[in-house]
């Protein structure tokens, strides 16, 4: 049976492709190809799983952006990407260090996507 296998790519509109993709090199450290994107290898100290998940359209888990979608990247070490972060000048908007699934925290990019980084539990 055909079925869907996982997910491809997270594609998403801005105003300046170019500039956003070189804020996420700089800023995150991703390594940007010369087409504009960033490619992760699955299975290479990647995430356990990856979610698809729809949220209600009344939603407050985006805010503060008004965009329609949030981006979740897994990161390996959530203390030192938020320290990263902010040595861009960066805004840490909230962090959770409870959670069952592990460790998040959040901020906005300069596209106003509300940005969540997972630190996935050990």
């Amino acid at each position: 049976m055909a079925r869907v296998t996982g997910v491809g790519g997270i594609l998403f509109k801005c105003q300046d492709p170019k500039a956003l993709s070189e804020w996420y090199r700089r800023v995150l450290g991703l390594s940007v190809e010369d087409w504009g994107g960033a490619l992760f290898e699955p299975g290479n100290a990647g995430p356990p799983h990856l979610v698809c998940g729809p949220f209600a359209i009344d939603t407050s888990y985006f805010a503060p952006s008004a965009r329609d979608c949030m981006i979740n990247f897994a990161v390996d070490d959530l203390d030192g990407v938020i320290a990263r972060l902010t040595e861009h000048g960066v805004t840490i908007l909230g962090r959770e260090d409870n959670d069952p699934n592990g460790r998040f925290a959040w901020f906005g990019d300069p596209a106003n996507f509300k940005i969540e980084l997972w630190e996935p539990k050990s």
